[in-house]
């Protein structure tokens, strides 16, 4: 469809230029690709976005992802041919701070609609996530407020979290968000939009519904992740999140860190550490073996592969609520 067609900026010259415009026109018939459609066409950050995307757009909709199935998102280099891709569609659709290059990218370009999910919902700060888990002892601790008084801003110490899509009642939101941003750009099909949208609030609503009943009565409140994906989620049903690594899920958990966790897991009744299906297993399957605990998936949804316990949203939603009443001894 693309209702705009300015001049294209000097990024995507260039990155025609460089990748030569047959390999731009070939990549217009593929899964990565958007722009000069008959359709409305929407750039998304990662697979949370391409699903609002795909659920609210319907058949009136070409959506793109810049983050493929299976690569982590938070470390994604927008390269010059997605920068194009970007330029060339109608809208483009994310969740700033999640995905610094794709922030970049987006505020350069001259897309018309820019959608940024993180002002469509409250975004909140659950403390300074990577920090809070990096537990080395007082004269660590020391040593790291003297860092961060040297060498860190408090926007930085205390980041807000972006993982929103976690929490069904956040999610949906974005999704009104979308909705109307849909609306406005492409009019001519905004009631199909509105009626896609509120077919998808009212599946969250029940989602949500299903979390507060199967987690409203457990043994324990308290689970381990690998990375701390899960702040909103515990936040709504009266959990509490333990992440082993911080933000980083690759990272790995220090001796003193570990020896916490299994004090923790001992008071609290922890059964389970749970790792996601797009980074190593290893830090998870550390904490266990030396703990004897259980290991199970919960996945943080920032990508749908052949791994995942489901085949969209809801259905990893379904298997994450599955895996936290087994772990916490729902009653």
């Amino acid at each position: 469809m693309n209702v705009r067609r300015q001049h294209i900026s000097g990024i995507a010259v260039a990155a025609a230029a460089t990748l030569g415009l047959g390999t731009l026109s070939a990549c217009s018939s593929d899964s990565a690709a958007a722009g000069n459609t008959e359709k409305f066409d929407v750039v998304a950050s990662f697979y949370p976005m391409q699903f609002l995307a795909e659920q609210i757009g319907g058949d009136h909709v070409k959506v793109a992802t810049l983050t493929e199935p299976g690569q982590e998102p938070h470390d994604l280099e927008v390269s010059a041919q997605q920068r194009a891709q970007i330029e060339e569609s109608d809208a483009a659709l994310y969740l700033k701070g999640l995905q610094p290059a794709v922030d970049e990218a987006v505020t350069q370009s001259g897309v018309k609609t820019k959608i940024d999910a993180a002002t469509l919902t409250k975004l909140e700060d659950h403390g300074s996530l990577e920090d809070s888990h990096e537990h080395g002892g007082e004269e660590a601790h020391a040593e790291e407020g003297h860092a961060a008084e040297e060498g860190h801003s408090e926007e930085e110490e205390h980041a807000l979290d972006p993982h929103v899509w976690l929490d069904p009642v956040k999610y949906a939101e974005v999704a009104k968000g979308v909705g109307a941003a849909f609306e406005k750009a492409d009019p001519d099909h905004a009631a199909d939009y509105k009626k896609n949208t509120d077919a998808l609030v009212k599946k969250l609503n029940g989602l949500n519904t299903e979390f507060e009943d199967g987690l409203r009565n457990t043994k324990s409140k308290v689970f381990f992740t690998n990375h701390a994906a899960f702040g909103y989620l515990a936040e709504r049903y009266g959990l509490t999140q333990e992440a082993i690594s911080g933000l980083d899920p690759e990272s790995e958990p220090s001796p003193a860190r570990i020896k916490e966790l299994q004090q923790e897991a001992k008071a609290d009744g922890v059964t389970t550490v749970f790792y996601e299906t797009l980074v190593s297993d290893k830090t998870a399957k550390t904490l266990a073996d030396d703990a004897g605990l259980k290991t199970d998936v919960l996945d943080p949804l920032e990508g749908i592969t052949d791994k995942s316990k489901g085949d969209d949203y809801f259905e990893v939603m379904e298997a994450n609520l599955t895996a936290l009443k087994t772990a916490l001894g729902a009653k």
